[in-house]
């Protein structure tokens, strides 16, 4: 193609009284000429359409590389792929932050190409510019505008949904401090209370994954196995009038994921399948690998392979206006959905490493496909899955003896209510409303037997901090660590500290189990010394 490297039988610049160069004065494309052959590559000829954009002089740029036009916000990524296209002799077109003399910046819409003698021989670059500025902020201002316009949606739905929320909760609690003569309407009114809470809390979750901040627990599935297994769940929530089938492909490979999220994920997309098709139809959920790298290169991916799950459908489609808001949190064409389905899903696949592709065609139907690279295992993590597959059949003997647990929580409430409940479960319990304060009772009382603490409280040390803290002075205490907010957890290493983590809000009887289950841990590891159970 022609502008991929042009080609002179007479090299030179020294006559310059043709019409072609007359005609590069005159335009209003700024153009420049640099000379390779010499060192650094310095500028040879800039037409004034050059000096009124970068508002040099010629004599200030000649025999100088252009880089006199970078500055402090220049994007190095762009500037490396320039020297690229340079050492390879070939043209290159960027978008790149320049600098005027005055020190002003703009955009530049820059082509470089080579120019070569007839036997082959690079003799110039030359190079085109635009000043592009207007374009960009004008690029930008419409990003800020759809980012502010999906904030506003945001905080509308969220506003919305939680305001319900609360007024379930807080209109029953007032019923059951008025009907206390009448214990079943007391507890019906509580239970009632209870259900509207743990809405808010899966609907947290959705928002947090959505963000990509949840916290997952990844572990080696195979696809395959995960939808027949779930088959069942899946057939009664698509209903009578949707057929189900299954196109897996034999000898899939495994990926790592969190099960839990992956089967979520994948009914939010069957249920918008289901949706779209209010006469029924056919679905289908497919899986398949992709490893061909023109595949892959259509769909941007790094070279390897990897696993697709893919769910099919017969429906109304979406036209592409509609397909590119899909995954907006609260964006929603379905009367009565809350229009996080697809938010959560798009969030989830994100935070496994993975990729959601939407293709729809209106009146034709959707295909919504979630890639996902392979898993790698060590040998060290297939005996730990042959260990904990075994199940535990743990006694409560000496589990409600009196053991001492430190409570450590900012919030009053959530603080007394854990101490209340362990009390009433038979434990000795110290609390705390900071770790600075838990540190001193420790330092008081000595050794405790299991520490129950909020990640995220006010002052210089928060949960993860006072655990080591208490596991300096006993490495073997059982840790328990909970948060609304889970990605403030570390990574796990092999290594590293071991504990146990829950989300907020919490069941009751969640922690009780969780606290009976690792006080009876720490109970069978005896004198196992340098052992480590993971929580």
């Amino acid at each position: 193609r022609h502008w991929q490297a042009s080609q002179v039988s007479r090299p030179g610049l020294e006559d310059r009284g043709n019409v072609f160069f007359a005609a590069i004065e005159m335009t209003r494309m700024p153009m420049v000429l640099t000379d390779p052959n010499q060192p650094d590559n310095p500028i040879v000829f800039v037409n004034r359409a050059f000096l009124d954009l970068t508002m040099y002089r010629e004599e200030e740029v000649l025999g100088r590389n252009c880089r006199l036009l970078q500055g402090e916000q220049t994007d190095p990524a762009t500037v490396a792929e320039l020297r690229v296209a340079v050492q390879e002799q070939r043209a290159v077109a960027v978008d790149i932050l320049n600098y005027k003399s005055d020190g002003r910046p703009f955009w530049n819409g820059l082509f470089c190409g080579p120019v070569f003698d007839a036997d082959g021989k690079l003799l110039y670059w030359f190079a085109s510019q635009m000043d592009i500025t207007r374009r960009r902020v004008s690029e930008q201002s419409y990003l800020q505008a759809q980012k502010m316009e999906a904030i506003g949606q945001l905080t509308a739905g969220l506003a919305h949904d939680f305001n319900n929320l609360l007024q379930v909760v807080a209109g029953n609690l007032e019923v059951a401090t008025t009907s206390v003569h009448d214990p079943e309407a007391t507890l019906q009114s509580i239970e009632r209370a209870r259900l509207a809470s743990e809405k808010a809390s899966r609907l947290t979750q959705q928002l947090l994954t959505f963000a990509r901040k949840q916290r997952l627990e990844p572990k080696r599935l195979n696809l395959n196995s995960l939808v027949v297994e779930f088959s069942e769940m899946l057939v009664r929530t698509l209903g009578d009038k949707v057929d189900l089938h299954l196109d897996l492909k034999p000898g899939l490979p495994s990926c790592t994921l969190d099960a839990t999220h992956m089967e979520m994920a994948l009914l939010n997309v069957l249920i918008n399948a289901r949706d779209a098709m209010p006469k029924g139809g056919r679905v289908t959920v497919a899986t398949s690998t992709m490893a061909d790298s023109e595949r892959l290169e259509r769909h941007g991916l790094a070279p390897g392979t990897y696993v697709v799950i893919c769910v099919i459908d017969e429906g109304e489609g979406m036209p592409p206006e509609v397909a590119q808001r899909a995954t907006e949190p609260f964006f929603t064409t379905k009367g009565p959905g809350t229009g996080l389905g697809l938010a959560m899903v798009h969030g989830f696949v994100q935070q496994s490493h993975g990729r959601l592709e939407i293709d729809s065609v209106p009146n034709q139907g959707t295909t919504i496909r979630m890639i996902f690279p392979l898993a790698q295992q060590s040998g060290m993590e297939i005996m730990a899955d042959r260990v904990g597959n075994k199940g535990m059949n743990w006694s409560p003997e000496a589990i409600l003896g009196r053991k001492t647990i430190l409570v450590v929580d900012d919030s009053h409430d959530v603080r007394e209510l854990a101490e209340n409940h362990l009390r009433d479960l038979g434990y000795r319990v110290l609390a705390a409303q900071s770790g600075e304060e838990a540190m001193e009772l420790v330092e008081r009382y000595g050794d405790i037997d299991l520490l129950f603490s909020d990640i995220i409280m006010p002052g210089g040390m928060n949960g993860i901090r006072l655990a080591e803290l208490v596991r300096e002075r006993q490495p073997d205490v059982p840790v328990i660590l909970a948060t609304g907010y889970m990605s403030e957890l570390p990574a796990y290493t092999s290594s590293g500290p071991t504990w146990t983590t829950m989300a907020k809000p919490y069941r009751l009887a969640d922690l009780a189990e969780r606290i009976r289950i690792s006080l009876k841990v720490e109970a069978r590891k005896g004198s196992a010394s340098g052992f480590q159970h993971e929580g």
